[in-house]
């Protein structure tokens, strides 16, 4: 009688484990609820470093030098994360608005472990 409900346990642990491995139709309802989740993406030009009353005294039409060149990559962030590099390039034919094109995938640790 005691060997019993061990198989049971077991049974019901090998149920769990299969339902754990394997995907359900709701993972992609899970997936849907990350995938819009809202993320603030930035395109930095360039940066630079001041002293508060430089910055104070700032006034339309001044001319802040950024570290970087002209044609170099600018940096694409996610949440504050460098994600890719790219060319800032022409979206309208009236030159009123501008985009990236992505030239790199930056890769984390973890990506470059795996590879």
């Amino acid at each position: 009688m005691d060997a019993l409900p061990e198989v049971e346990v077991e049974a019901e642990a090998e149920a769990e484990a299969e339902s754990v491995a394997e995907p359900r139709a709701s993972d992609g309802r899970n997936l849907d609820a990350i995938l819009s989740i809202p993320v603030t993406v930035q395109v930095v030009l360039g940066t630079t470093s001041m002293p508060v009353a430089r910055l104070m005294k700032l006034g339309r039409g001044a001319v802040i030098t950024l570290d970087q060149k002209v044609g170099s990559p600018v940096s694409v962030l996610v949440n504050g994360r460098v994600v890719a590099r790219g060319e800032v390039v022409v979206v309208d034919e009236d030159n009123s608005r501008f985009g990236v094109s992505l030239t790199e995938i930056v890769g984390t640790a973890r990506d470059l472990r795996a590879s």
